[in-house]
């Protein structure tokens, strides 16, 4: 075992031993280090004022076909540092060159006054920096959605967005480095678990050791993403014992496709989970636009977000209208269930002590079954759902033989609509039995009111999805289609 997390920074590797297991990437840049370009706005993820990038060796996984970095950014407030591990990070302090020019997407912030009282703008160009070595020429939504975890009060977003247009793209000082950096990324390559500060954290290496490891320490928390469990620290100041950290785990970091179905690993990223989804179920892409920002989905998982167990998790209704099943894993025993039954109660799962979420697997498209999802929220970027909803439908010689309908949000766990799916059983799905299933659904769910919707708000609007779905199936080709995750605001709240 090694106890120092080890990461490239400026050029060199940073070699930390006695880092608290909590300790966030921001306070350490901020505290520790001095680097104060990167802001504390937010302290939860969602503002982008604290963006750094981390830089990925790929290439070696069948991710790419030759040996490079990937750059993605990140929120660094809800960051542990154990989270940098094998990586290069890299802020807003390091990109200009030795001799003070500027980058590109620094330039291109002067050139288009991207920048007023200046608060947000090391996250702004942190973003930009990532798409900058992502795409050579993005397009307005692809620059909309790489900037939706960034939020300005000054700007209005415009000079910023003409900014992203118009990044120059001649060479830079940075991207001559990277071979230098790929080199380095290569010696801290970690091949055996990392227990550090004082063996209350852990970053295991594989499945087996991590399997091996939950056995001994079956009370740890398992951070993947940190997306969720970071706020349980920045937030409610929660000390979490002991820390298994999987996110460096490349068995559990693979995507594959066998016997009908995609099998998602647990430490996937959505990111990285979506570009495997999006083409098989359109509708699942857009959901995954609406999950957080792209500095959460960079480091969110899926596994992450089912083991969490939270009702209103986005994923989990429409996995489960797809039949999704899991792979459980408790030392060397391997079980699997389907997605719906591993929610018991409120934030309570069917995990045993020491088991853990191993895989997601999603079946694939088939002939006769049809699919689609809807999220509703008062805002379209970074809002937690009011209703999530996912629909699956098998339909055999016009008749539907199979329904699977779940919702978010509307009880103390992801949950299926059973009433509602047995008035669509036996029947053509029409507007007559589109109709019963939206009033059956009172038997199903009796929601709660809180701040995002009442109860009256939120059972009629689950209904009226289904309406909304079997007249949107019903439209010619030629027709448009109205947006499966328009905004939708009004309504009792």
């Amino acid at each position: 075992m090694s106890d120092s997390v080890r990461f490239v920074h400026r050029g060199q590797v940073v070699c930390l031993s006695d880092v608290p297991p909590t300790r966030t990437v921001l306070d350490y840049l901020r505290e520790d280090r001095a680097a104060r370009g990167t802001k504390e706005g937010c302290n939860e993820g969602d503002c982008g004022a604290c963006t750094v990038v981390l830089g990925t060796r790929v290439g070696v996984l069948g991710m790419s076909e030759a040996e490079s970095i990937q750059y993605r950014a990140v929120n660094a407030c809800i960051l542990f540092v154990t989270a940098l591990d094998g990586k290069e990070l890299v802020t807003v302090e390091d990109l200009a060159g030795p001799d003070g020019t500027l980058h590109p997407v620094q330039q291109a912030m002067v050139d288009h006054h991207g920048s007023q009282c200046g608060f947000c703008t090391p996250g702004f160009v942190m973003s930009l920096f990532a798409l900058y070595h992502g795409e050579a020429e993005p397009d307005r939504p692809r620059i909309d959605a790489a900037l939706a975890g960034n939020l300005c009060r000054c700007t209005g977003y415009r000079p910023i967005v003409q900014a992203a247009r118009e990044m120059g793209r001649e060479p830079d000082a940075f991207a001559a480095r990277m071979m230098e950096t790929l080199a380095l990324l290569r010696s801290i390559e970690r091949g055996t678990t990392l227990s550090h500060a004082g063996g209350r954290a852990f970053a295991p290496a594989t499945a087996n050791e991590l399997a091996d490891l939950l056995l001994a320490k079956p009370d740890a928390t398992i951070v993947a993403g940190g997306t969720d469990v970071g706020l349980w620290v920045t937030k409610q100041f929660r000390d979490l014992g002991t820390i298994i950290h999987i996110a460096g785990i490349r068995d559990l970091a693979r995507i594959s496709w066998t016997k009908g179905f995609v099998t998602i690993g647990a430490a996937v990223t959505v990111t990285d989970a979506a570009a495997a989804l999006a083409p098989l179920y359109p509708d699942l892409g857009e959901l995954f636009r609406r999950y957080g920002s792209e500095q959460v989905r960079n480091s969110a998982t899926l596994g992450g977000n089912i083991a969490n167990g939270s009702p209103i998790g986005d994923s989990m209704p429409a996995l489960i209208a797809l039949g999704a099943r899991l792979v459980l894993r408790r030392g060397n025993i391997i079980r699997e269930m389907a997605l719906e039954d591993f929610f018991l109660a409120y934030r309570k799962t069917a995990l045993q002590q020491g088991e853990f979420v191993a895989a997601i697997r999603v079946p694939e498209p088939a002939d006769g079954r049809i699919f689609a999802c809807y999220k509703i929220s008062k805002r379209f970027d970074q809002d937690i759902s009011a209703v999530m909803a996912g629909f699956g439908l098998t339909i055999r010689d016009g008749i539907v033989t199979e329904a699977r309908l779940a919702y978010g949000g509307m009880a103390g766990t992801p949950k299926r609509a059973a009433a509602a799916e047995a008035a669509l059983v036996g029947r053509p799905f029409d507007a007559a039995s589109a109709q019963a299933a939206a009033d059956a659904l009172s038997q199903d769910f009796q929601p709660l009111s809180d701040m995002r919707a009442s109860a009256e708000y939120r059972l009629t609007v689950a209904g009226n999805l289904i309406l909304k779905w079997q007249m949107e199936r019903g439209l010619p080709p030629s027709a448009t289609r109205v947006p499966s995750f328009a905004h939708v605001v009004g309504g009792p709240v």
